[in-house]
């Protein structure tokens, strides 16, 4: 199968690691001008498998393809589906993000929709491009059971390798599953500026946190998804307390975080819903002023 990887970090790294040295054509889509910067090889360290597997690097797509893994951050979609000709054909386009609103922003019938959570000591080694480290044995990539048959080798591939391999019946539920338990957790450890431990130990930290995932299921529930805030509040209870969310450290290290991609849904939800929120919205004012403070971007949550 031919494959391409648009945005190929800690993610689609990842998985282009895994799919090429399976023995599948990977070509990672790169931003114009830094093709020089990408090694024609792709490594990964792993406490499952150390490898190193040949790569094509692109600035473009150029030719038709079997599979299009969409790993950018939430934040970068758009620029990146414009480097996406509309002339080539492509029979699964698998978007891997967070939120919920870039299924439909990709905008094709080609889309597989599919989610992935990556575990809490997860890290990509993004000073040397083309190398992976990945240093925790949990990975689950769940997948609607109606594009299940279109990925059905790389799917083998991944099980292969460890991954937990799942099929959830409804959109819905996949979709949501994740961002119930991401929301809460990125809006509060960014709020705080703290790692979800130092949440945990505040009785009002812990407690805007719990209110903060019991309105974000209330919102799920109502938009058909089968989540449990009682489910998702233990698991984070299990969480390591140095852990910090990729939210935290993307505005920790000055970069724009993915505000919109991973609260707006839940807002617009609520409003549409008809759900009164208190929590959410504190969190999300609070970080918005962290943000303004330290000059990384304008946030914008549409329908705020």
């Amino acid at each position: 199968m031919r494959h391409a990887i648009l945005g190929p970090g800690g993610v689609g790294g990842l998985i282009g690691a895994l799919l090429a040295d399976a023995g599948e054509d990977v070509t990672l889509i790169v931003r114009p001008g830094t093709e020089s910067l990408y090694p024609h090889e792709i490594s990964l360290e792993s406490p499952f498998k150390t490898l190193h597997a040949p790569v094509s690097v692109s600035a473009a797509l150029k030719s038709s393809l079997d599979v299009l893994w969409v790993t950018v951050k939430a934040t970068e979609l758009e620029l990146a589906l414009e480097s996406i000709p509309t002339d080539f054909r492509i029979n699964a386009i698998v978007p891997l993000l967070n939120g919920i609103d870039h299924v439909e922003r990709c905008a094709s019938d080609s889309v597989v929709t599919a989610s992935y959570r990556r575990p809490s000591r997860w890290r990509a080694n993004a000073s040397r491009r083309g190398r992976i480290v990945h240093r925790s044995r949990f990975i689950r990539f769940s997948i609607l059971e109606t594009g299940r048959r279109l990925l059905a080798s790389p799917l083998e591939t991944f099980q292969r390798f460890g991954f937990e391999c799942l099929s959830v019946a409804d959109e819905p539920t996949l979709m949501w599953s994740k961002l119930v338990f991401l929301a809460p957790l990125a809006l509060s450890t960014s709020a705080e500026k703290s790692p979800i431990g130092d949440v945990l130990s505040h009785p009002i930290k812990a407690a805007r946190l719990e209110a903060s995932v019991h309105e974000a299921c209330a919102v799920a529930t109502q938009a058909g998804a089968r989540v449990s805030a009682d489910s998702v509040l233990a698991k984070i209870k299990t969480l390591p307390v140095a852990m910090r969310s990729s939210m935290e450290r993307d505005i920790a290290n000055g970069k724009l975080p993915e505000l919109e991609a991973i609260a707006g849904p839940i807002l617009r939800g609520a409003e549409g819903f008809g759900i009164k929120l208190k929590a959410i919205p504190e969190l999300v004012r609070d970080i918005q002023s962290i943000v303004s403070g330290q000059q990384v971007g304008k946030v914008v949550l549409h329908n705020e």
